[in-house]
């Protein structure tokens, strides 16, 4: 494996100006041709689907890294109950933030009054432009929508109990088969602890034989790593074609008709993680917005383009680790565990958009209702991590546990369908930032302290994805 050259000696273009560039060229292309032939006869369809295979590579990639990243934190330092604590407090508080801004804009704008009265209108409009089925609970339907490949189509419920049970799996390769990340992590978590009780089991008693395991878990790390640093340098061009279909699916005109929904979204989602995470990071994780976002801006953008939490984990660890200078032990613990509970876009966006929609049919909620919604939005944001177009499949939940007859919700699910996709990538963004702001507050809380047998957190010459991957990349 060669060194990552020092920031200054970096050659090329960084991948998030490349992916920038991608979102550009796609853009422009889609609204030039639409679903028109152009260049070789090629669709923009068909740019979209060969874009999509690298992302889903990227997601099948993410699955086995977040496996042996969590194995190989075990072998390296121990993960203690009070920084798995710590993180869901963190998690807690930023998802309660989430909430506060996310209300106070609806009651105070008050924006679907706009749409009082409007929705079989504006559902007129936007069928012939999109033509989208509306998406069943059972199954994703977004236009240009990439899935993982092989994943079966998960139920999606609001009933914790039934979430739970859906997460521990039937035999060791189910969580792999259906591309579960929830039970992969408690796997791993499972066999690493398993791992340390032996390892420190081993050392008391002399023996050395679990240093083969050890050995394994770091090889194919490695394997991982430079398997990923490869796929990374493709992910400009699946932006750009995936983009392309996109745009030229639903066209820009679009706007026109959903920009009051599609505006209040995004203020939410936007003062959220530009204003709340940049300040919490600065003053209590002690990292400038220069360094947060900045240094933080190759993630961000890659989930952006790939509309993929997961899929941006093996960048979310290198701006944490190379970049940022946040310890192995807190980027992991925040990437590969605590991303199944920070989906602070997701629950902010159930609960924005089920108000949004009561508020045009006329469904003036109480406080009461809006913590329904609020506690069911929570329960959807946790229960559908790793199922593609998560926020949408779990929207027609939400809106029902908000009260909306199924007439409306069936009306409404389809008329935003054309401005989705924009915002699941707003989502998927957030989702990363508040990731890397749970690590910054985990190490700025003492879980930067290396181990005494953990010399991979205190050297740069360790089994690390930010070493590895950062030459190829060049960010």
């Amino acid at each position: 494996m060669s060194e990552a050259p020092p920031d200054g000696q970096r050659r090329g273009i960084p991948l998030y100006a490349r992916a920038l560039l991608g979102v550009a060229l796609g853009t422009a292309l889609g609204a030039a041709f639409g679903t028109r032939p152009h260049l070789f006869g090629l669709r923009n369809e068909d740019l979209g689907q060969l874009g999509l295979l690298v992302i889903r590579l990227l997601k099948a990639l993410a699955i086995p890294l977040i496996l042996f990243a969590i194995l190989d934190a075990f072998a390296r330092t121990r993960i203690s109950a009070r920084s798995g604590m710590r993180l869901v407090v963190i998690c807690l508080v930023n998802v309660s933030v989430a909430f506060a801004i996310g209300l106070t804009i609806m009651n105070t704008l008050r924006p679907g009054v706009h749409w009082r009265g409007k929705l079989d209108q504006l559902a007129g409009l936007v069928a012939p432009a999109a033509a989208p089925t509306p998406a069943p609970a059972s199954a994703p339907a977004a236009p240009g929508a990439p899935t993982a490949p092989g994943a079966d189509k998960p139920s999606a419920t609001l009933d914790p109990l039934k979430n739970i049970s859906g997460y521990v799996p039937e035999s060791l390769l189910d969580p792999f088969t259906k591309n579960n990340v929830i039970g992969v992590v408690l796997s791993a978590l499972l066999f690493g602890a398993a791992l340390r009780a032996v390892k420190e089991r081993q050392e008391a008693e002399g023996q050395t034989s679990i240093q083969t395991v050890e050995r394994f878990v770091e090889a194919v790390y490695h394997i991982l790593i430079q398997t990923l640093e490869w796929v990374v340098q493709a992910v400009p061009f699946a932006v750009f074609g995936v983009v392309a279909q996109v745009v030229g699916k639903s066209g820009l005109g679009i706007f026109s008709v959903l920009w009051i929904f599609l505006a209040t979204t995004l203020l939410g989602l936007l003062i959220h993680s530009l204003v709340y995470y940049p300040l919490v990071a600065w003053i209590v994780g002690r990292k400038p917005p220069r360094v947060y976002i900045g240094q933080g801006a190759d993630a961000i953008v890659t989930a952006l383009s790939t509309n993929s939490s997961l899929a941006t984990v093996p960048m979310t660890l290198r701006c944490l680790t190379q970049k940022m200078g946040v310890s192995h032990r807190s980027a992991r613990l925040a990437a590969c565990i605590g991303t199944n509970l920070n989906n602070d876009g997701i629950t902010l966006y159930e609960a924005m958009a089920a108000l949004f929609l009561a508020q045009a049919v006329g469904f003036d909620l109480t406080l009461q209702q809006q913590g329904v919604v609020v506690l069911a939005s929570v329960m959807a944001g946790v229960g559908v991590a790793g199922i593609p177009e998560a926020g949408l499949i779990v929207l027609p939940l939400v809106l029902g546990a908000a009260g909306l007859p199924a007439g409306v919700i069936a009306v409404a699910i389809p008329l935003i369908i054309p401005v989705d996709w924009i915002i699941a990538r707003v989502r998927s963004g957030v989702n990363v930032m508040s990731d890397m702001l749970v690590a910054i507050l985990l190490d700025r809380f003492g879980d930067a302290v290396p181990e005494p047998d953990a010399p991979a957190d205190a050297s740069p010459e360790g089994c690390e994805l930010a070493d590895t991957v950062a030459a190829t990349v060049g960010g």
